[in-house]
């Protein structure tokens, strides 16, 4: 990709942003929206979209060099809002936004891409492929937004990706779009970039789970993240605007993760508990209908003792992951340590074993996060992210039952190539032949059980899910400690095999 310095570029906005506590690293403190940037590419006027979001006109010149100024052909029903989705910038040679933060120390911000591939002024959606960088960091390289919108089965496309702004860059975040070839072009919806606070992704510090004998693994301050999933396990969605900490962050619900039919139960919160967040566990890890929400195995313990609850997450192969489990005991009579106690598998691998969210928390109604690293075997195309519960019975705990309220998945750039970028995903054979403009989302799945307390009512529903996936493939219950490979060399530089890290937020 060429250098960002010989590209046309825009200046889109100077901003001087107030954001010293998270700065700092005070992770007592929630964030702060100084400093937000939204642009809806394409559009003349600022608008508002349908969660209240403002976004602000794209400055950038009709010509050759800014590309052109460009509406979508058809406005898909599916669409959250018409901003900033029905407006685009199409770029028929690489140009690069520039965003400047003169008054803020270096940091980290979220930077949100937003695609909808559609007919863009005659030209057909499945013709832009192209690359995106930002921060030094490829993030989209040979991106086919209309090839991954039909593959995902869904009609818009949001990327995500944490980075530094960093001193040596003058404090500015440029964002480059390339075409991949003279045939193809870019195009982008809107550009939305959110500061957050210091080593919100980075601390504490993740040490690999090798049978007691846990090294430290520290993750570089200037890893560039990739949000790959972000799950409100249990609950409902969660729009931007229902987002802790001024993050506007989107949670999807988990359902259509859940390996087979052994969904658990999922249930809220008991009316007359309070979500209180300790001083380790800022509000802006997650919003409290996170926490106010979970998924259990149910209460037969026979039934849990005979299966694992698992989610199956599609991933890029050949790169480093952190997996960030939230934990809140929500409902009685659930108050005391050893009550419920588990295993937390990733990959058939141990990532820990013990887990007490009562002992860990401090008690019901405190929310608490563990951070597992993963590394996923080198190869091209996509693999399988296996996360898996299963009731640890070794210190007898009064149920033999897990719980999970929240998941997400961010992968890490590869040192070597500063890169985020993975492969488009294979299109499904029934829809190899479409141009991606009218891609339909994907379909969420019902909840399986309303609550804990009518969990009995669809117990003989649970069980039979719980036998045919035990048919189906009884997976490991315990990973041997002895196979958990040898730690990488400190400092994350390629992964080789697939290893499993820990870390937990200290109460």
């Amino acid at each position: 990709m060429a250098s960002a310095a010989s590209l046309p570029r825009l200046a889109l906005l100077t901003l001087a942003m107030s954001l010293a506590a998270a700065a700092s690293g005070d992770t007592t403190t929630t964030t702060t929206a100084a400093g937000l940037i939204r642009v809806n590419c394409g559009a003349a006027v600022s608008a508002t979209d349908s969660d209240g979001r403002t976004w602000d006109r794209d400055d950038a010149p009709s010509s050759t060099a800014g590309g052109v100024a460009a509406a979508a052909s058809y406005e898909d029903p599916s669409l959250p809002s018409a901003v900033p989705y029905m407006t685009a910038r199409v770029l028929d040679s690489a140009y690069t936004y520039s965003f400047s933060f003169p008054a803020r120390r270096p940091g980290r911000v979220f930077l949100r891409l937003f695609f909808y591939p559609a007919s863009y002024a005659g030209r057909a959606a499945g013709d832009a492929i192209f690359g995106v960088a930002a921060g030094g960091v490829t993030l989209l390289r040979d991106f086919n937004a209309s090839q991954t919108a039909l593959a995902l089965n869904a009609a818009y496309l949001v990327r995500e990706f944490s980075l530094n702004v960093t001193a040596a860059a003058g404090g500015r975040l440029d964002v480059t779009f390339t075409p991949s070839s003279d045939a193809h072009y870019a195009f982008v919806n809107g550009i939305e970039v959110v500061p957050v606070p210091a080593d919100m992704a980075t601390k504490p510090v993740p040490t690999l789970a090798n049978g007691g004998r846990p090294d430290p693994m520290p993750i570089r301050a200037d890893t560039a993240f990739q949000t790959v999933y972000r799950l409100n396990v249990g609950g409902t969605a969660v729009s931007p605007g229902a987002d802790s900490g001024l993050l506007y962050r989107s949670w999807d619900e988990d359902s259509p993760y859940i390996y087979g039919a052994a969904f658990g139960v999922n249930y809220p919160k008991d009316s007359n508990v309070t979500i209180r967040y300790p001083a380790s566990v800022p509000p802006y890890a997650a919003p409290e209908s996170v926490y106010a929400s979970a998924r259990s195995m149910g209460p037969n313990a026979q039934v849990n003792l005979n299966y694992n609850l698992t989610w199956i997450l599609p991933v890029d192969a050949g790169f480093y992951y952190l997996l960030r489990l939230h934990f809140c005991e929500i409902q009685y009579p659930i108050t005391k340590p050893n009550q419920r106690v588990f295993y937390v598998y990733v990959n058939n691998q141990t990532a820990q074993a013990g887990m007490d969210v009562i002992a860990l928390s401090g008690g019901i109604g405190r929310p608490v996060f563990a951070d597992y690293l993963v590394v996923t075997a080198p190869g091209a195309g996509q693999t399988d992210l296996w996360v898996a519960l299963y009731p640890d019975v070794k210190t007898s705990p009064e149920y033999y039952d897990a719980i999970l309220n929240g998941l997400e998945v961010f992968k890490l750039q590869t040192y070597d190539t500063n890169s985020l970028a993975g492969p488009n995903p294979p299109l499904p054979d029934d829809n190899a032949a479409g141009d991606g403009s009218r891609a339909r989302p994907k379909k969420k799945s019902g909840a399986f059980v309303a609550g804990w307390a009518g969990a009995a009512g669809g117990l003989v529903a649970v069980l039979m899910g719980c036998l045919c996936a035990w048919a189906i493939c009884r997976r490991k219950t315990k990973a041997a400690i002895a196979d958990v490979p040898k730690n990488p060399a400190p400092g994350l530089h390629g992964p080789t095999e697939t290893y499993v890290f820990s870390v937990t937020a200290q109460k």
